[in-house]
This record gives structure tokens, C-alpha cells and sequence, in this order.
């Protein structure tokens, strides 16, 4: 079953399966720690773009050229796309039914200046998988791990383009890697804790292809306040448009 639900930002609404893989808190995090560093009149990768909400949120936030969203499922595709027409941004954001894999061919070869992916994070043969299809490729690596995603983004991405990612503390040090052997060079990262006393659970990071090697680690954020509502930091994500 499906259901419409408010983005809450720039008057969007989103297509979601009530059963399916529904975008969380990690996904406005992502759009609006890219949306600090990205120039208008881009062109933007969105790889695995699921229902779509990265694309949706970047299209208000940073006036891209064009965002062209690829995503391997094709019920889940063409979700993502009637979210699209809903919204009216069918001259903006371009919905591809193909898998990461498939897109390192000539016609992508250098095309993007931004990337922005909210990869799989769990190996294929760890954690308890999920009893949705939808839910499990999602989330583990079925078809490419990291490296495969890193390789694929250094192809179709500008010289001294950027690519905007969260992912998991625990693997850290394997993303880095696949970072530094496909040529990029990690230049922001920033840790999210749910609340102020909890343990990381995400990592944003920017990293540019063929950068100069020097990092910034940003201060934390922080999602919630001690009794459970958001932080005045991640209210503001919701209010704050680019004219």
C-alpha cells in the first residue's frame, strides 16, 4: 500500500510503500549537509536513489542544472518518478531504472559535477537480513560493495568534482580506502549522534576526485534534544530555502 507523506520543506510531498524501505531522518541530514557546498546550476548524481527524497530535497534546495536519479529496482523507480511528476519537477530530476553497475559507460563518462549517494552499508553476509526485498538490497551490499560504488563515482564524475555520502562509523576505515584507491580525497566528515551523550551512528563526509589531502573534521550533530524532540539544529534544515 501506498501512502503521501508532507517532505515538509519547499511544499514537497513523497510517494512512500507503507511496507517497503521509507527514507528516514539520515536522508535530510545528507541533502542538507550537501546543500552547504553545492553551487546552483549543477548537474547531480543521485545514486540508489530509492524513493527519491535526495533528488526531491536537492532540487529545492541548490537550483541543479539537472539531477538524473538512478535506482535498480524498477517499482521503486518508478515511484520515485511519480513523486517527480507530483511535484512537478519532471524538467528538473530524470528517474533511470538501471543498477550503479550498468552505468560506467561512455555516455555518463565525466558528465556529473556533484555526486550525492546514501549507499548500502552492511556487507551481504552480515546482520540479520531484512524479510522485505525491498528493504534488504536497501541496505546490503548485493550487487556492488563500496569500492564498486567508489570506482563507478570517480568515472562519471567531474575532475575535482565532489561526492556527498553517509555511512556507518564502524566502516570507516574500508570507505576511506575505497575512497583513496579510486583517486578521492576525503575533505569534510562529520559524525551524527542521535543525542548528545550517544555513541556516533553516522558519518557524513565529502570527498572530492583528484583533491589535495587535507580534512576537516566538523563539530558533532546532534539529532535530538534530551526529551526527544529535534534539535534546534535540525529544525532549521526544514525552514531554510536558497533564493
Amino acid at each position: 500500500m501506498e501512502r503521501i507523506d508532507d517532505l515538509q520543506f519547499g511544499g514537497l510531498k513523497i510517494i512512500q510503500e507503507t511496507d517497503g524501505f521509507c527514507f528516514g531522518i539520515d536522508s535530510v541530514i545528507l541533502a542538507h549537509f550537501a546543500y552547504q557546498f553545492i553551487k546552483p546550476n549543477k548537474i547531480i548524481a543521485d545514486l540508489g536513489t530509492g524513493n527519491g527524497v535526495l533528488s526531491l530535497l536537492l532540487a529545492k534546495k541548490v537550483n541543479p542544472k539537472k539531477i538524473i536519479a538512478f535506482e535498480k529496482q524498477q517499482n521503486i523507480a518508478e515511484m520515485a518518478n511519480r513523486s517527480v511528476l507530483l511535484n512537478k519537477l519532471e524538467n528538473v530530476i530524470e528517474v533511470k531504472n538501471v543498477d550503479i553497475s550498468d552505468i560506467k559507460v561512455e555516455a555518463y563518462a565525466e558528465k556529473f559535477d556533484v555526486i550525492i549517494t546514501n549507499p548500502p552499508y552492511k556487507k551481504e553476509s552480515t546482520g540479520i537480513n531484512s524479510q522485505n526485498d525491498m528493504k534488504q538490497i536497501a541496505r546490503f551490499e548485493t550487487t556492488a560493495d563500496i569500492y564498486k560504488w567508489c570506482e563507478i563515482s570517480k568515472y562519471i564524475l567531474k575532475d575535482t568534482g565532489s561526492i556527498y555520502m553517509c555511512y556507518r562509523p564502524e566502516r570507516l576505515s574500508e570507505l576511506f580506502s575505497a575512497l583513496k584507491k579510486s583517486n578521492f580525497e576525503p575533505k569534510e566528515i562529520r559524525f551524527v549522534h542521535s543525542k548528545k551523550d550517544s555513541e556516533s551512528k553516522l558519518v557524513l563526509i565529502r570527498a572530492t576526485k583528484n583533491g589535495n589531502a587535507f580534512l576537516k573534521i566538523l563539530r558533532p550533530l546532534i539529532i535530538y534534544n534530551d526529551d526527544g524532540s529535534y534539535s534546534d539544529e535540525i529544525l532549521t534544515y526544514y525552514k531554510e530555502d536558497r533564493e
